[in-house]
């Protein structure tokens, strides 16, 4: 059974900056990882696009979101990556999941949110520590608006405290980081498949 995963790059570096990010680098290493369990990943780099503030799923003309959000809705899963910053998610991932709020009232005829049935990993990089607390920050915003979340669906690095390397500068990927690579990709992968052939119960009528 095939599955599709939407992965958020969320840096804060356009594609037209052309510089390396490691929250891409780190994607990849999952998005190879998934392929082993028959995941393909399309990746969308969100500070190439014009994301309108707000909680809308339409913010009106030139608002990039409408598009974003029907390849949220085509996925099974979706991979947030985000590097931190003032030790907290990026600007733009943050704004990604605001305009998810829009869930919330969007819902079936049993009162499924239309994010109900699709599942969420976490990705996260930088260069101090934090990676727990940004990954709870987003785990928490994703469950609120209707995403399940697998065991241990987080993959992080973080370098040493006033540090000046990179996850993307790295020769060789950490054993441990490989290892939370894999786990994500195993686990999130299975409930996918779970939820993809039963899908939670609605209200009763």
């Amino acid at each position: 059974m095939a599955l599709r995963a939407l992965a958020f790059n969320s840096t804060l570096k356009s594609s037209a900056a052309a510089e390396s990010s490691s929250t891409d680098k780190l994607l990849g290493l999952i998005a190879e990882e998934f392929k082993k369990h028959g995941v393909e990943t399309e990746t969308v780099r969100l500070a190439d696009h014009d994301i309108k503030p707000g909680v809308t799923s339409d913010e009106g003309e030139g608002d990039a979101w409408p598009k974003i959000r029907e390849q949220v809705l085509a996925a099974d899963i979706l991979l947030v990556g985000t590097p931190i910053w003032l030790g907290q998610p990026s600007s733009v991932c943050k704004r990604a999941l605001e305009r998810m709020d829009a869930f919330l009232d969007e819902t079936d005829d049993q009162g499924r949110m239309v994010s109900y049935g699709k599942v969420a990993a976490v990705a996260v990089v930088g260069n101090e520590d934090g990676a727990h607390h940004v990954s709870a920050e987003v785990f928490q915003a994703l469950n609120d608006v209707g995403f399940t979340i697998p065991a241990n669906a987080v993959a992080y690095w973080v370098g040493e405290a006033m540090g000046s390397t990179n996850f993307v500068d790295l020769d060789e990927t950490p054993e441990e980081v490989e290892t939370m690579v894999s786990m994500l990709a195993r686990n999130t992968a299975h409930l996918a498949g779970l939820l993809k052939n039963s899908q939670y119960p609605g209200d009763e009528e």
